[in-house]
């Protein structure tokens, strides 16, 4: 886990997903893998935004270790809500994950150009989403080094 934290410290794990079944699945899923974590969750990319921004109702929201982002979104898409992150300098350094249901090489491609950490499609299936999950807590919160939350805007 980052150097900055303590092994009990909570991962704020910041989801922003529309389809109600999707959150259920990544809640249950973080749960199994017994990360200790907080997930906060936005349905819309403009909710996403204020989240980030810490605008209302988000006025004492928390600087995500995590984001994991839907590309199809309501109201502002999951495509600009990638791109206002990645060209602000207060937040371009919070790893985004986009988990999404298209595997479109054009989508995967246009996410990486835009700065993505990494492009994830949905898996089908509970035992399929806690084996994504356990990778996912493995890379970025055993293994990789996450900027410290001490940054934040």
């Amino acid at each position: 886990m980052n150097s900055s934290r303590t092994p009990t410290t909570p991962v704020n794990v910041f989801l922003v997903e529309d389809n109600q079944a999707d959150v259920e699945m990544t809640g249950l899923s973080l749960e199994e893998t017994h990360v200790a974590h907080r997930l906060h969750v936005t349905q819309d990319g403009d909710e996403a935004l204020a989240f980030l921004n810490r605008r209302a109702p988000y006025a004492d929201a928390p600087r995500p270790d995590l984001t994991l982002l839907d590309l199809n979104l309501p109201r502002t898409d999951g495509r600009a809500v990638l791109a206002a992150i990645k060209n602000d300098e207060r937040l371009k350094d919070i790893p985004v994950v986009v988990l999404t249901t298209s595997s479109s090489d054009r989508d995967i491609s246009a996410a990486y150009k835009m700065h993505a950490n990494s492009y994830i499609t949905k898996p089908t299936g509970l035992d399929r989403w806690v084996e994504l999950f356990r990778s996912v807590n493995d890379f970025w919160f055993k293994t990789a080094k996450l900027p410290p939350t001490a940054v934040s805007g």
